[in-house]
């Protein structure tokens, strides 16, 4: 069975800070994002799925984030049962992120 990475978000913020080759891409929608996101972070909304899956890198690692990780969770298994090898979650999402990385980043 294929499997994804599950990282925290003190090591993502860490691999972000040191340049490391990675795209950290934000599932939530559009209302969600408005309310709080993590500088960098690319919104692509998981209701448009179809659209921005055939546009999913391989050759990078993508990190996939949402509010608690459930849905970024669900999007890195399908594409890793999809042969995808260089994707991971953000393990507890942008709560996380606020909670461990900056707490400027609202909780909501």
């Amino acid at each position: 069975m294929a499997s994804y990475q599950d990282l925290g978000a003190a090591e993502v913020a860490a691999m972000l800070r040191r340049g490391d080759p990675l795209r950290l891409i934000d599932v939530r929608e559009p209302d969600e994002h408005r309310v709080a996101h993590v500088a960098g972070a690319e919104l692509w909304p998981l209701s448009r799925a179809r659209a921005w899956l055939p546009d999913v890198p391989r050759d990078t690692l993508v990190v996939f984030m949402c509010h608690h990780g459930m849905r970024s969770a669900s999007v890195a298994g399908y594409l890793a049962e999809r042969g995808y090898t260089r994707v991971a979650n953000l393990v507890g999402g942008i709560d996380a992120w606020s909670l461990e990385v900056d707490g400027l980043v609202p909780r909501y």
